[in-house]
């Protein structure tokens, strides 16, 4: 038994809005949430960490720029957080910071995500664990999804079911029931959000469409969603992952382009919640699933959620006492324990690698 286990897990994804921070106390085993933070990155650092998602000029030096912009994001959350909860450094074991992904490329060897966890450790006076995604990919895994761990620990049940996380990229873990002799399954289903996030601006300068609102005015367009599901990833076995590398707005206006016609930008925006919808399902089509249960941001697009298969009834994961908003942060805070107590954070039959492999790079306080 670790002697204190309260753990902040830090996690700002790919949909590169802000920090989700959460205080998490894993006593007996149980996952206890103290508190949660958000905390929306200015204009200046989310366009930092956007252009740094496509080659250009002078990388290095703007990712060193913004790894240590994002460290003190980070470390702004971890104050507030500790404020809201009257808890002070002394009283958390680490943080576990995932940090922000710019490249996922697990097919040549390495996956990026920018990080300064020896500034964080600095401004915090607390040990942080992060670059977790690197060891499962030299073990030749894919780095992702590295969730599906947690939702077992969690959200395991008496039936299999689904657990969705619709993010910037969406994933799917797919868990048997408890007792089961089957083993857990999950891979990265393609966009959730970050098409919708990106197009959405674009048209309407907003960051994201709200409740999937402004989408809700237009139509499916079958064409083009038959257009979008035509791309090798949709047809790939797992285990396999994916990124704003595959699914960004260039790859959009190519598949428009090819339709060499007027869309509305309502209707590309209804086509798009579609698209996400459609490959969810079609991922836990088949499964045995018996319920599915979601988090992320993507919860919130109503288009979005009716369009997931209608005989699972389709729920937040705050039925099951997780808030959506909540649950990511918090496994990368049980992954950061995961390492502190020397157990794999990764599940190989989700991301390939060749064994249980014990995730996370420690930096003291």
């Amino acid at each position: 038994m670790l002697l204190n286990e309260r753990y902040i897990g830090l996690m700002s994804g790919t949909s590169v809005d802000g920090v989700d921070a959460v205080v998490a106390d894993f006593s007996d085993e149980k996952v206890t949430t103290l508190g949660h933070v958000y905390m929306p990155f200015t204009a200046a650092l989310r366009a930092q960490l956007q252009a740094l998602m496509q080659s250009g000029a002078d990388e290095v030096e703007r990712a060193g720029d913004a790894s240590v912009a994002l460290a003190h994001a980070y470390a702004d959350a971890v104050a507030q957080l500790l404020a809201n909860t009257q808890l002070a450094a002394i009283d958390i074991a680490a943080i576990g910071a995932h940090g922000q992904t710019i490249r996922h490329r697990p097919e040549r060897g390495f996956t990026t995500q920018l990080n300064a966890p020896a500034h964080l450790s600095e401004l915090t006076g607390i040990t942080v664990v992060a670059d977790f995604r690197s060891r499962d990919v030299a073990a030749g895994g894919q780095g992702a999804p590295l969730v599906p761990a947690f939702h077992a620990a969690v959200f395991q049940g008496e039936k299999p079911r689904a657990v969705v996380n619709i993010g910037g990229i969406a994933n799917v873990t797919l868990l048997p029931a408890k007792g089961s002799l089957d083993t857990v399954r999950g891979f990265d289903t393609g966009p959730g959000n970050t098409l919708l996030d990106a197009w959405c601006e674009r048209h309407t300068g907003k960051p994201y469409d709200a409740g999937g609102a402004w989408g809700a005015q237009g139509h499916v367009d079958h064409k083009l969603l038959a257009a979008l599901l035509d791309d090798d990833y949709f047809r790939q076995a797992a285990p396999k992952s994916t990124g704003r590398e595959r699914f960004n707005l260039a790859w959009l206006d190519a598949k428009l382009q090819n339709q060499a016609r007027d869309i509305a930008p309502q209707d590309v925006q209804s086509t798009l919640a579609a698209l996400t919808a459609r490959t969810i399902s079609d991922a836990i089509q088949g499964s045995g699933a018996s319920a599915c249960f979601v988090c992320g941001g993507g919860v919130f697009n109503l288009s979005v959620m009716r369009g997931l298969p209608v005989e699972l009834q389709a729920q937040s994961t705050a039925v099951l006492g997780v808030a959506p908003m909540h649950v990511e942060a918090l496994a990368f805070a049980w992954l950061a324990r995961r390492c502190f107590a020397s157990a794999p954070g990764n599940v190989p039959a989700v991301t390939g690698a060749r064994g249980l492999r014990i995730l996370g790079a420690v930096y003291p306080a």
